[in-house]
C-alpha cells in the first residue's frame, strides 16, 4: 500500500472512515459447544468456583496473577464480591455445559471502546478447565463478542514476560507478538516486564474460522485426542488468505 501524506507532505496513517467507536460489554451470556461465558456472580458461581480450584495439587496456577491464591471459600467470596459487578475489568464466569458448573474465570479489560481496543485477562483456569475444548473455546467467544458483536479494532493479551505457558497460548490462539515493555508494572513485590500480543480486525476473518475448524467435534478422536492442532490450522488459513490477496 502507498504511504498516504498530507498536505505538508508528512506520513499519515491510513484512513478509519465512519467510525464512531465500539460498544461496552454488557451481562449478555456468550455460550459456545462446550462452554457458557456468563457474568461473574457470587452466588450463582463462587462455591463450585472455589471447589474447582481446590482441585490443584499447588498454588503454580497463581504465580503469575495479581490476586490469589484463596486459602478459605469465605476469602475466596469475598474477592468475588469485590469484582463480580465492575464494569471494568468485566469478569466472566466459565461454564463447562457438559456438567453445568463454573470450572474458572477471566475477564475483558482495558476497555477503551472510544479507540476500539479491548484486552483479556485475569484468566484463571482450574484444572477441570486447562487443556480443554472449554477452555479454548471461552477465549474464542470472547475474541468473536469483541470483533464481531462490539466491534472492536484491536484485542489484546498482556503477560508476565516470564510466564512462557501464557506466552505459547497467546501464539496458539493466533495473537501477534509486539514486544516486551520492560519493567511496566510491579506486583506480588517483584517487577514485572509485560509481553503484548495483539489480533486486529483485519486478521480475525483468518483466524475465526481456524477456530470453528478447531471445535469441531470431528477434529477429536475417539480418545478426545486433537487431529489438527488449532496454531496449525492458523497458519494454513492465514497463508490461504495471503494466496487469494496476491
Amino acid at each position: 500500500m502507498q504511504q498516504r501524506t498530507n498536505e505538508f507532505g508528512q506520513p499519515i496513517g491510513a484512513p478509519v472512515p465512519d467510525w464512531h467507536g465500539a460498544k461496552m460489554p454488557d451481562d449478555t451470556p456468550l455460550t459456545g459447544r462446550y462452554c457458557r461465558l456468563e457474568r461473574l456472580n457470587v452466588e450463582r458461581h463462587a462455591d463450585e468456583l472455589y471447589d474447582a480450584y481446590g482441585r490443584a495439587s499447588d498454588a503454580r496456577d497463581w504465580t503469575y496473577l495479581s490476586v490469589g491464591p484463596f486459602d478459605s471459600l469465605d476469602a475466596y467470596r469475598a474477592h468475588v464480591s469485590r469484582i463480580a459487578g465492575l464494569a471494568d475489568p468485566c469478569h466472566y464466569a466459565v461454564i463447562d455445559l457438559a456438567t453445568g458448573k463454573a470450572v474458572g474465570t477471566l475477564a475483558l479489560m482495558r476497555i477503551d471502546a472510544t479507540h476500539g481496543v479491548i484486552e483479556v485477562g485475569f484468566v484463571t483456569y482450574s484444572p477441570l478447565l486447562q487443556k480443554t475444548r472449554a477452555g479454548t473455546e471461552a477465549i474464542f467467544l470472547l475474541i468473536q463478542h469483541a470483533f464481531d458483536t462490539l466491534g472492536y479494532r484491536r484485542f489484546e493479551w498482556k503477560c508476565d514476560s516470564l510466564n512462557a505457558p501464557s506466552r505459547a497460548a497467546a501464539l496458539r490462539y493466533g495473537f501477534t507478538f509486539e514486544g516486551i515493555f520492560r519493567q511496566a508494572i510491579v506486583y506480588r513485590a517483584r517487577n514485572r516486564d509485560t509481553a503484548w500480543f495483539s489480533i486486529i480486525d483485519s486478521e480475525w476473518p483468518a483466524i475465526r474460522p481456524a477456530f470453528n475448524t478447531w471445535l469441531e467435534p470431528s477434529n477429536f478422536d475417539a480418545q478426545g485426542a486433537q487431529v489438527r492442532k488449532l496454531a496449525e490450522l492458523v497458519d494454513a488459513q492465514r497463508e490461504r488468505v495471503r494466496a487469494d490477496a496476491s
